[in-house]
């Protein structure tokens, strides 16, 4: 089986990511015929998470929102393609940073940052971009794929211009060992916790929804400011990111402040543009406890 890996990756992925960008869009527009028409990737879904998220749209806009989702997910799915072999040009052509002023005078001050954001537009393009663009070390916290020869090509590939790549299981204990390190990790709040008994419930598109508190969880432990990474997407293949300040000093905060607050930011800039958010994700899996409170 490994073998089959080794091939799939060097004589398919890695030619295709070398192909002009025209190229690639020419093949996601093919894609996106398949997964939207053919084969229906996940559209029971979409379908669900956006009549839930959206009550007041009707069918006609839903069904909109639907077919522009699926293209933007098709070019995603290409453009993370390239990603293995992309250029730092390439990435700062097409990943554009809106610089914070803020961000170079936490790092002159001694102090470490936190980057909150979702799976909205290219978050791949912006993993590759970050770590030059800011003073600190950027850390990436993902989950590690089941296949261990992808995940150590996926996790080669995101960290080549400087990101650091850290499993959710190990990022804890990690951010503990490095306290002295000026150091910007960077936590995915639309995820699905996987106890929903330890998680921030909230509203979020109309849904009772269970938050992880992994992104207020360390940045009251160690005080530090907490940005809203809010990515926005130009034309096809080009996008820009800004970090926007949350909360300067974390522990003077009430509970479940900066959970509520990164969280209605993506909520705003999906309801905005809500084609590019990652809605084939089970974002949904739980029920709220009727016993819970956030505490």
């Amino acid at each position: 089986m490994a073998i089959l890996y080794f091939l799939f990756y060097y004589l398919l992925l890695i030619p295709l990511s070398y192909l002009p960008y025209k190229v690639l869009y020419l093949i996601s527009d093919f894609l996106y015929v398949l997964l939207f028409y053919i084969f229906g990737y996940r559209k029971k879904v979409v379908v669900r998470n956006l009549r839930n998220s959206f009550p007041d749209k009707s069918k006609e806009e839903l069904d909109e929102i639907m077919r522009k989702f699926y293209h933007h997910l098709s070019d995603i799915i290409i453009e993370s393609l390239a990603i293995f072999t992309i250029s730092r040009k390439t990435v700062h052509d097409r990943m554009k940073y809106i610089p914070n002023e803020t961000v170079q005078r936490y790092y002159e001050d001694n102090r470490s940052i936190i980057i909150s954001g979702g799976h909205y537009n290219s978050w791949e393009l912006f993993a590759l971009a970050v770590d030059d663009v800011i003073p600190h070390q950027s850390i990436g916290i993902y989950t590690a794929l089941s296949n261990r020869f992808f995940d150590n090509k996926m996790k080669k590939s995101r960290e080549k211009y400087g990101i650091e790549m850290i499993s959710t299981r190990e990022i804890i204990h990690n951010l503990a060992q490095r306290t002295h390190e000026l150091t910007a990790p960077i936590f995915a709040i639309d995820q699905s916790p996987g106890n929903p008994r330890k998680s921030y419930w909230l509203r979020f598109l109309h849904q009772d929804t269970a938050v992880a508190f992994g992104t207020e969880k360390v940045a009251k432990k160690y005080n530090l400011p907490v940005y809203y990474c809010r990515i926005n997407k130009i034309k096809r293949g080009y996008y820009t990111f800004e970090l926007e300040l949350v909360s300067d000093n974390p522990v003077d905060t009430d509970h479940g402040f900066i959970t509520k607050q990164v969280t209605a930011m993506l909520e705003q800039d999906i309801i905005n543009e809500p084609e590019y958010w990652l809605w084939s994700h089970r974002r949904w899996k739980h029920t709220k406890p009727t016993d819970l409170s956030n505490q």
